[in-house]
């Protein structure tokens, strides 16, 4: 079941997202997010119109999605860039689709036109996975990450959702 996410989300969505910022280079934010830190996005989110998501099974969160506008400034008033992190154990069974097509249908809604994501290059299953779900390659920024040590490129997908 996919519905928004709710204060009594965050210690699962904090489970999910903390130990692939602390373990991988998937994301380049460098700290853990505390739940308060998590509590506000889904608070701003939702109240700037913009959705936070979770699916959710008998066993608990399974995985979370987001967006918000791509960069400051009127003129991207309608570019969004979107996050979607799935626990271990729901990947590759068709979560990470239901959430992705979840935000593109409340994209659509809202008037918005393009949906983006910001991957790390070395993260071949999300660009697959951008790339079934209709996503082209619209940029790479060599070295525009920096975790562990080493520089990450980062791979700009997006789709036109008027299209």
């Amino acid at each position: 079941m996919i519905r928004p996410a709710r204060p009594g989300d965050v210690p699962a969505i904090a489970a999910i997202w903390n130990p692939i910022v602390r373990d991988t280079a998937i994301t380049f934010w460098p700290t853990e997010r505390s739940e308060s830190e998590i509590s506000a996005l889904i608070r701003n989110r939702q109240a700037a119109g913009h959705p936070f998501i979770v699916d959710e099974n008998a066993a608990g969160v399974r995985g979370f999605a987001t967006y918000g506008q791509f960069r400051h400034g009127g003129g991207y008033a309608h570019s969004m860039e979107h996050t979607i992190y799935l626990a271990p154990e729901a990947r590759g069974g068709g979560i990470g689709g239901l959430l992705l097509a979840a935000l593109e249908e409340h994209a659509r809604a809202a008037g918005h036109r393009l949906l983006i994501g910001g991957i790390t290059a070395s993260n071949e299953g999300s660009l697959r996975f951008h790339a079934r779900a209709g996503y082209a390659e619209w940029g790479r920024i060599p070295c525009a990450g920096w975790k562990f040590g080493t520089f990450h490129d980062l791979v700009l997908m997006g789709k036109d959702l008027a299209r």
